[in-house]
């Protein structure tokens, strides 16, 4: 299998359509004129995937910046409800249980994981502009300060 062509900023972002824990279906074009974090995270209440929520659940400029987070998996509705609510998490986490999606924007696929090669969802943050652009993507994302690096990230944007 090829990787997909892997998107550049200003490119156009691949709408979607995929649900949350209550089933209620998240695209792309709803969120028209707002700046949207998309994270692509391995597995509900792990301790690197509940570092990263709680990061973005509690980045104070990501709010002030009305961005809207959406974090998506391959876990389903049962799972993502119940991380949630267990992290008082506030943004949608997405069920992409088939992992088309992800595997479409390059977010799943091989990887390796302290030498040994597995297929899987890779750590990934897309931040796309008000126009439905890519602003800028991390394809290998440490969790530690990267809440904020999404921030300035959008802060820099702005300013352009």
């Amino acid at each position: 299998m090829t990787e997909p062509t892997r998107l550049q900023p200003g490119d156009a972002f691949p709408d979607f359509s995929l649900p949350d824990a209550d089933g209620t279906l998240h695209s792309l074009a709803q969120y028209e004129g707002k700046y949207v974090v998309l994270y692509a995270y391995p597995k509900d209440d792990t301790p690197g995937c509940t570092k990263e929520a709680c990061d973005f659940r509690d980045n104070a400029l990501l709010k002030s910046h009305g961005a809207v987070v959406l974090g998506v998996s391959a876990d389903d509705a049962g799972s993502h409800r119940q991380f949630a609510e267990k992290f008082s998490l506030p943004f949608p986490l997405l069920s992409d249980e088939g992992t088309e999606f992800l595997k479409s924007i390059g977010s799943y696929g091989e990887k390796n994981l302290y030498g040994k090669v597995t297929q899987g969802i890779k750590r990934q943050t897309f931040l796309i502009g008000p126009d439905g652009r890519l602003v800028k993507s991390w394809l290998a994302v440490k969790v530690d300060g990267h809440a904020d690096a999404v921030a300035e990230a959008i802060e820099k944007d702005m300013k352009k």
